[in-house]
């Protein structure tokens, strides 16, 4: 399947969201979904950003694929370790893509997907749960690589998994870790780089998220608190 929704149609790069989840209603209503929040983290004047829901099988059409400067792959409920039927499709794509050196960015469950990808092992976290705002901890030389930045040795960000990456691609590079994980950074050449973390969420996001998994029972009461107290 091939289309997508489309965000501008200005001549310039071109982008795409792969969308592994479902949009919740509340970040529809709030937001304007998940693609409209990546798009506004992301999105710079003159370039044009398409949108393809990877979950439910649709990916952008092979003869399409060199028109794109890079995508985006987005956090998801599934294991990126799973072998639903979605996933090998998309587990192709990215080998393709990436063989097409294509400028990629994989969050939460594309940074896991990404690692698989290129010969990474993923599956549960080791210490649970990630919920919340984390510290995380650039290397030396990320720090150094990027000293124009002056990037601190100390950076929050949201997290909400209880996957990860266990093993680092060959010739894969940690950009940055955390307490709870090895790797929450890594970048594979100069064109690819998975984030655990979610650099696009919101407090209120992550609170309606949190709300949910409370409902389904997949963390419990004291989880939350100790959320709220971390």
């Amino acid at each position: 399947m091939g289309g997508g929704y489309r965000e501008g149609e200005a001549e310039g790069r071109l982008f795409a969201v792969l969308l592994c989840a479902e949009d919740p209603e509340y970040v529809k209503k709030v937001h304007g979904g998940y693609f409209k929040v990546f798009v506004s983290l992301l999105g710079e004047e003159g370039e044009t950003w398409h949108v393809f829901h990877a979950s439910r099988g649709e990916l952008p059409p092979a003869e399409d694929v060199d028109a794109y400067d890079g995508f985006v792959i987005s956090g998801s409920c599934s294991d990126a370790h799973g072998d639903d039927q979605w996933i090998c499709d998309l587990l192709s794509l990215l080998e393709a893509l990436v063989s097409k050196k294509k400028q990629l960015l994989g969050v939460c469950f594309g940074h896991q997907i990404l690692s698989r990808a290129l010969g990474g092992k993923t599956g549960r976290a080791k210490r649970g749960w990630d919920i919340g705002v984390t510290c995380i901890h650039p290397s030396h030389s990320t720090i150094k690589q990027f000293s124009s930045l002056d990037i601190p040795s100390h950076l929050p960000i949201i997290e909400c998994h209880r996957d990860e990456v266990w093993e680092l691609p060959p010739n894969a590079q940690v950009m940055a870790q955390s307490e709870k994980t090895s790797i929450e950074i890594f970048k594979y050449g100069n064109h690819v780089m998975g984030i655990q973390g979610h650099p696009e969420y919101t407090k209120d996001i992550l609170m309606h998220l949190i709300g949910r998994l409370l409902q389904l029972n997949l963390i419990q009461v004291r989880c939350y608190y100790s959320i709220l107290w971390k």
